[in-house]
């Protein structure tokens, strides 16, 4: 299952009192506000406008000399400020009365009664099937419209019945109203349909019956540019709690569509509740039957986005589709909403890492033995014997490496992975060190230093091309690799990183690192650079050393591990103790994970609600890594009951390598799309991608009423966001609209109930001060 993930926070309510506030002003304005915001104020008194002007001009004039001479006769204790205050009144009234004398009004454009159609949409989807109450949300709505709103619609206007779910539907009465059960609500599309089905119609208003469950991502610019280019007013009714209590909803799970098998997996999960703060939850990860990972969570404050991680293992190769959950608590409204589904593949295809080591030594030997039992990467390497003499080891037949170090990037490029020892940076000839950055930078490879006493600063790689590949900023100094121990602990980046994860609870692992034996040497790394991470560092000699940093470059990926003792976390530890092997294979697995084909596919979405359409991209490169645009790339799709599909791809505008096409899932389910690449005639590559369509799902996530879309789609057509209880008033604001045939109607201002009180409160408060400052 999967739903989308909005960022906005669950549970606002609606600004408190704006209801009192519309009252209040139609009480004291006579007329809906939108009289006023759409209107014109003109004068209608014959007489000239700059009449009035004069008369103003006059009479503020004259009420200033009147106050300052008679006032000043009656109290010489009467200040400037208070004789001002008491000509500001005079002459607020007498300009209200000379105003009025000029007969204000304003002119509005109101749609002509019976020529006019009012479009009334109801909501389908099965969200609106939820029962808030003794009725469901559906129910409510067409209870309302038959509450007297329908039939004061019809007295004014001829009206329109649809209903909407994935599509707009007309209806002839309301009794085709039923049960709420479509899949999902499209509430852009249906209203662009509206637009587009009634362009030859004079439709004066809109007005939408929803909880603004939308599930296509809300309402894009599309379809509130065709309801403005009609001047289309939407006028929304929303139904549903603004929060759904008690309730634990999932958000979203975050992980790497893509892992090695048998490798660990972590994935971020994503939620928010009502009802449950402080509770105890769990958390878990399945594949079918098969519990994967499980973990006791605390529920934060209500509402609050919480974030959790889970760890399991990958397993066998093959598409996996994992259901992260939440177990349903006591009294959980909807429990539906608990689970979502990603899928992850998983690759068994073997890594090779070319391992460059300049001298024999124990942490050379125990990494080759960590690797041994690791049957998806494989070490191939050069250890330099003598001055003159290369031993190889993993080679694949007796040509690979003969020459020794490759000099050509077709031959360097078929490892995912390189490693670099105890080697100074002059080994390397300069083409050789350009091979390396292209590698990082364009092939995407991982790239990682050992530390030795002829590595970092003291190999001189401060000063070689490649310094700007390195994680750190190296010391400008010698000896700065030390035989003395040192003890390694985790920072707080690395105790979240799969790479240094021994144990699966993150607070044994932090224990667990800080007990391991201690390393028999160590290297000073130097400052790491400002995008890099330092997953774990050293305690020497009183000082707190850099030991494992990280940092991504280009499409690749860099790291400097700044020691060679970590063998003695094999040789100290009990028999059959696996600290040592695992350290190093999650950390050679981090190097080539993401390591790409020459094919690299990926999609728009992996998870498709309701909508089958689905966008599939590839980026294809030659045998040396550059773009190969004239590639020709097709996509052979295979879904359930035997669904098949070949695809021709396209290239994309601008971008050298880049294709897509563009298909559409017609049955739910779950698909595999193999990517394949060819280039006069020699295959490049292929790739293998997994997705889903499911139907119904999305209907089941934020069930609570999207009255902030309702609201801003209202706002954004000239509408108004209404509640149930205030419909009563709907049929005598819909005429106020600019679209379908309208006439222009005037509306006088000289009697609304604000002027009376405006002109009997400017009287007594002039009197009261007067009688305050004793000037009566």
């Amino acid at each position: 299952m999967g739903a989308p993930t909005p960022s906005r926070e669950i549970g606002v309510p609606g600004a408190p009192g704006s209801r009192f506030v519309r009252e209040m002003f139609e009480l004291l304005f006579k007329y809906p506000a939108a009289v006023f915001s759409r209107g014109r104020f003109v004068l209608l008194g014959g007489w000239p406008k700059w009449v009035l002007g004069v008369l103003a001009l006059l009479a503020l004039a004259g009420l200033g000399w009147q106050t300052y001479s008679r006032l000043r006769r009656q109290s010489h204790s009467l200040k400037n400020w208070q004789a001002g205050v008491i000509w500001a009144l005079e002459s607020l009234l007498i300009c209200l009365l000379l105003l009025l004398l000029w007969q204000p009004a304003m002119v509005v454009a109101e749609l002509k009664p019976q020529q006019n159609i009012v479009a009334v949409l109801i909501d389908d989807s099965r969200s609106m099937g939820i029962r808030d109450g003794s009725a469901s949300r559906e129910q409510q709505a067409a209870a309302a419209l038959r509450n007297g709103v329908l039939a004061k619609l019809q007295e004014r206007f001829q009206t329109r019945l649809y209903r909407i779910d994935t599509q707009l539907t007309r209806i002839d009465s309301l009794e085709d109203i039923t049960d709420a059960t479509a899949p999902a609500t499209h509430i852009g599309a249906s209203l662009k349909q509206l637009a587009r089905d009634t362009s030859d119609l004079p439709i004066g208003a809109v007005v939408l019956l929803s909880d603004g469950a939308d599930n296509a991502g809300g309402i894009d610019l599309d379809a509130i540019s065709a309801l403005r280019n009609r001047h289309l007013p939407v006028h929304t009714v929303g139904f549903g709690p603004e929060t759904v209590s008690p309730d634990v909803e999932i958000n979203d799970a975050v992980l790497a569509p893509r892992a090695l098998a048998d490798s660990r997996v972590s994935a971020t999960v994503s939620f928010h509740q009502s009802g449950y703060a402080g509770q105890k939850g769990r958390l878990t990860a399945r594949e079918g039957d098969k519990m994967l990972a499980s973990r006791d969570i605390t529920f934060a404050g209500d509402g609050k986005m919480q974030m959790e991680n889970l760890l399991f293992n990958a397993g066998e190769a093959g598409a996996k589709a994992i259901e992260f959950g939440l177990e349903p608590m006591p009294g959980e409204r909807n429990p539906l909403n608990n689970r979502v589904v990603r899928l992850v593949h998983v690759d068994s295809e073997k890594r090779r890492i070319l391992y460059v080591e300049g001298e024999p030594r124990w942490e050379y030997k125990f990494i080759r033995r960590a690797e041994d039992d690791d049957k998806l990467v494989q070490i191939v390497s050069m250890l330099r014997t003598t001055e003159n003499k290369i031993y190889r080891q993993g080679i694949s037949g007796p040509d690979e490496l003969a020459d020794g170090f490759p000099n050509r990037a077709e031959d360097l490029f078929t490892y995912q992975g390189l490693m670099i020892g105890s080697v100074e940076a002059g080994y390397f000839t300069p083409a050789q060190q350009d091979l390396i950055r292209e590698f990082v930078d364009r092939r995407g490879g991982g790239l990682l230093w050992l530390g030795g006493h002829s590595s970092l600063a003291d190999g001189v790689w401060g000063g070689s091309s490649l310094v700007d590949l390195l994680p750190v900023i190296l010391p400008n100094k010698k000896d700065t690799f030390h035989r003395a121990t040192a003890t390694a602990e985790l920072t707080p980046i690395g105790a979240d990183s799969l790479i240094c994860r021994l144990v699966d609870d993150r607070q044994s692992n932090l224990e667990r690192w800080k007990k391991l034996p201690y390393l028999m040497d160590y290297q000073e790394a130097g400052t790491p650079k400002p995008g890099a991470a330092v997953l774990a560092q050293m305690n020497a000699g009183g000082r707190k050393l850099p030991m494992l940093i990280t940092e991504n470059y280009g499409r690749g990926r860099t790291a400097v591990l700044a020691t060679s003792g970590t063998w003695r976390w094999k040789m100290s530890q009990p028999l059959g103790d696996t600290t040592h092997d695992m350290f190093w294979q999650q950390l050679l697995r981090w190097l080539v994970s993401d390591t790409p084909g020459r094919v690299v596919a990926s999609a728009s979405s992996q998870t498709l609600l309701d909508d089958g359409h689905i966008r599939l991209f590839a980026d294809v490169s030659d045998e040396t890594y550059n773009a190969a645009p004239g590639a020709d790339v097709e996509a052979h799709v295979m879904g359930p009951d035997g669904i098949t599909a070949m695809v021709d791809m396209t290239p994309v505008a601008d971008k050298p390598g880049s294709f897509q096409a563009d298909w559409t899932a017609e049955k739910p389910g779950s698909y595999v799309a193999q990517l394949t690449a060819a280039q006069n005639g020699k295959e490049l590559g292929e790739d293998v991608l997994d997705f889903q369509r499911l139907d119904g799902v999305a209907e089941n996530f934020h069930t609570e009423q999207n009255r902030d879309l309702l609201e801003r789609l209202a706002a954004q057509t000239g509408g108004r966001y209404w509640r149930p209880e205030e419909l009563s008033k709907l049929a005598d604001e819909i005429p106020y609209s600019e679209a379908g045939i309208t006439m222009s109607e005037t509306k006088q201002l000289w009697n609304l109930p604000i002027v009376f009180l405006a002109i009997l409160g400017l009287r007594a408060a002039e009197w009261l001060l007067r009688r305050r400052w004793g000037i009566v």
